[in-house]
């Protein structure tokens, strides 16, 4: 895959191609409707796209990224509806098969979450978790019966808060994948901030990138209507 990532466009790391693995396993991705939440470059709503999904949408933000995904798009011949909006704002209420994400969940606990500029593309807010959050409880009204949500992140944003918001939003959740590794360069960078907030240990340099998965429950079927009783002879 070929991929262009112009600055204030993040360029995919270790964590996009964990993802991107995960979600060409998942049995619903050849022909479903995917969605990929938090493009960026676009290279997870391409992935899927060759692997063979139906319709692909992918959503960003930044003006930059929605550029970008959509030459991408072009370059390695997928086809790709790129949107640019807030989340799911775009989508009105649209509903997909498989929807993935890859949200900012670096913690940055000076002020408020970036809203412009290149450092919105990683700035997760305090804890890293404003866009997580807000993923994990828009998900049920997004995915169909059946439908699947894979999201990556770090454990240093919490792997329990994140599991039970998607299953207070009614998903079915677990962790399918844990890679432990060395800190990524925006964590290494932020190390000794992320130790005086108690989310490093002192010394600690290493982390988990975790594949979270959530499934949306079928709906239930109707109890078929008893027939009326014959007569007794």
């Amino acid at each position: 895959m070929r991929l262009l990532a112009p600055p204030g466009v993040f360029s995919p790391i270790s964590d996009t191609w964990l993802l991107a693995r995960r979600l060409r396993s998942e049995p619903g991705l050849r022909g479903g409707s995917l969605l990929d939440l938090c493009s960026g470059s676009g290279a997870l709503a391409i992935s899927g796209s060759l692997a063979g999904a139906g319709a692909v949408t992918a959503v960003d933000a930044s003006r930059r990224a929605v550029l970008a995904a959509r030459l991408n798009a072009r370059m390695n011949g997928a086809c790709v509806r790129v949107l640019r909006g807030d989340l799911f704002e775009p989508l009105g209420d649209e509903r997909f098969d498989l929807i993935v994400s890859n949200p900012p969940y670096v913690p940055c606990g000076d002020g408020g979450r970036a809203v412009h500029g290149p450092r919105r593309a990683w700035d997760g807010g305090g804890d890293g978790r404003e866009l997580i959050d807000r993923v994990c409880a828009a998900l049920p009204s997004h995915l169909r019966p059946g439908g699947v949500a894979l999201i990556v992140q770090s454990s240093l944003c919490g792997e329990q808060p994140s599991l039970e918001r998607l299953r207070a939003a009614g998903l079915e959740a677990e962790v399918i994948e844990r890679r432990r590794g060395p800190l990524g360069p925006l964590m290494r960078a932020r190390a000794p901030e992320l130790e005086r907030r108690g989310l490093l240990r002192p010394g600690q340099r290493h982390e988990e990138l975790l594949v979270l998965r959530g499934l949306a429950r079928a709906s239930p079927r109707r109890p078929r209507r008893a027939g009326r009783p014959g007569r007794r002879a």
